[in-house]
């Protein structure tokens, strides 16, 4: 959030009976520290953190120019890790000095966990083997990445950036796909609905839903009264969740212009979405 504050300041599952809603409790469970495992190194804040697909692994990216994939042991939680010799530094700078401009803002594990992908303040985007070694650096954005995802086929990766467009990346040849530049100001998120379409957000207050190869959106939602912070398709792509500085988070149905569903409990910024199967 300290990056964005800089940059501002087919049917319905549900209708139809669709996943029924998990139980949750709302009595307080307390956990120990003794239960706890502290990932200790970083340098300054962990800004994202990603759990790899294949393996025990858990990826972090942090203000301090470094991202870090860290090996957790089997077992209970507990253990220390105290020392980066217990995983793979991954620094996006060059001699012994971090560069601030370099602040990993975003990071995401292909399909298989054998890359990963960190965006960076500098508007880079890096692609690393699963033991820190750097495999390709991306150009072509003009500020700062805030939202990087890879689809599920693996072919290619979506960036969202400070510089108002989203980028698809081939990644058979790391070249530059489609360049999106719909929106009018940053796009701070992107997420798949399926392997060609997906759906992007913005300080604009605007939601578009975009597919490879069309020069135009293939889907606008309007309704947001400020930026919207993130977006998350559900495993059917068929609903599309929102949050906003507008204190709510909406439901969007491809199948319509206006909202399915409006949340408006929130008395603050609402700027996290999770979708459960």
């Amino acid at each position: 959030t300290e990056h964005i504050d800089k940059v501002k300041h087919e049917e319905d599952p549900l209708a139809s009976g669709g996943p029924k809603p998990m139980d949750v409790s709302t009595t307080p469970h307390e956990i120990f520290s003794a239960d706890v495992t502290v990932l200790e190194g970083h340098s300054s804040e962990v800004f994202a953190c990603a759990w790899s697909p294949a393996g025990s692994l858990l990826a972090s990216g942090s203000g301090d120019s470094t991202a870090r994939i860290w090996t957790i042991p089997d077992g209970p939680c507990g253990s220390i890790q105290s020392s980066p010799a217990s995983g793979h530094v991954l620094k996006h700078f060059k001699g012994r000095t971090n560069e601030k401009s370099k602040d990993v803002t975003t990071l995401d594990w292909n399909g298989e966990g054998t890359l990963l992908a960190t965006g960076s303040y500098d508007g880079q985007a890096r692609i690393w083997s699963r033991d820190g070694e750097l495999k390709q650096t991306l150009f072509k954005h003009k500020g700062p990445i805030f939202s990087l995802k890879w689809n599920r086929k693996g072919d290619f990766l979506l960036s969202g950036s400070v510089d108002k467009t989203a980028i698809v990346w081939d990644t058979k040849t790391w070249e530059c796909k489609q360049q999106f530049e719909f929106h009018s100001a940053p796009t701070l998120d992107v997420d798949w609905r399926n392997n060609n379409s997906f759906a992007t957000c913005s300080t604009d207050n605007m939601i578009y839903v975009c597919k490879i190869g069309d020069p135009r959106p293939v889907k606008t939602f309007s309704g947001h009264q400020s930026e919207v912070n993130a977006i998350k398709w559900d495993p059917t792509g068929s609903l599309l969740a929102s949050c906003s500085d507008d204190w709510t988070a909406k439901i969007w149905s491809v199948k319509q212009d206006k909202c399915v569903y409006d949340f408006k409990e929130h008395t603050k910024v609402c700027q996290i979405i999770v979708i459960l199967a």
